[in-house]
């Protein structure tokens, strides 16, 4: 699904124009940008919680040469699904 067809998906379920579904949906994604930006979480309680974790460096190798590289340590995003989404998607 494209931001398009989620904009209009919104837009007809919570009865808004598209423009207002968008600027929600905007307004959602910086939202969560921001605040996972801080290291805090997102919990959505029954679809799932947004959070941070640590990756530590690590020693990597170059799959085209072979070569050692060095991985340096970050912050990936990461989603936990709850259980009523596993459970809607698994039906």
């Amino acid at each position: 699904m494209k931001k398009v067809e989620l904009v209009e998906a919104v837009a007809e379920k919570a009865g808004l124009t598209k423009a207002d579904a968008t600027r929600a949906i905007d307004a959602f994604c910086e939202t969560v940008t921001e605040t996972l930006a801080k290291g805090d979480k997102i919990p959505l309680v029954g679809f799932g919680t947004f959070s941070v974790s640590e990756r530590a460096a690590r020693e990597g190798r170059n799959p085209r040469t072979g070569a050692t590289v060095q991985i340096a340590a970050r912050k990936a995003v990461s989603f936990k699904a709850g259980s009523a989404l596993k459970d809607a998607v698994n039906e």
